[in-house]
């Protein structure tokens, strides 16, 4: 089983990421529009109202689905020691890519960022004067904007 890039079935642009789960099932996450989905997750056949139950009402409104009856949601990503790129609006109508920078947590800082349940610490934390929005179409350059291909 390889992974490879396809045709996005949700946005058609040539930049979806397939990772097969098993021989029959697969992962779609997609570069191009930035929204993810998997063969399971198939209306009339998955529990939509159990997974939403933690996602934010902005990820709930652009959920689609495809031709092959596969909801699509939007991606979330978070590398901690570069940032985070995440949809960020008010509504289907009104709603950007984000991204946002992590920096480094200082010697002074590192009390306030201990690991629950270790004795660890986070080296980065969220830098929230770096927040900057790209449009729609634009989750590429929000990943590039937080280092991701770096």
């Amino acid at each position: 089983m390889k992974d490879k890039l396809s045709i996005c079935p949700r946005c058609g642009s040539d930049a979806c990421y397939i990772t097969p789960v098993n021989e029959v099932k697969n992962n779609y996450f997609c570069f191009g529009c930035g929204f993810q989905t998997n063969d399971l997750m198939k209306e009339g056949e998955f529990d939509f109202e159990v997974y939403e139950e933690t996602l934010p009402e902005l990820y709930k409104d652009l959920k689609n689905t495809d031709s092959e009856k596969r909801v699509w949601y939007p991606i979330t990503i978070n590398i901690q020691d570069k940032g985070t790129v995440f949809a960020n609006g008010t509504s289907k109508f009104n709603w950007q890519w984000a991204g946002i920078k992590a920096i480094e947590v200082s010697e002074e800082e590192k009390g306030k960022f201990k690991i629950p349940g270790t004795e660890d610490y986070y080296t980065h934390k969220t830098d929230i004067k770096s927040l900057k929005n790209h449009s729609q179409n634009d989750f590429i350059e929000a990943l590039d904007y937080i280092g991701f291909y770096n």
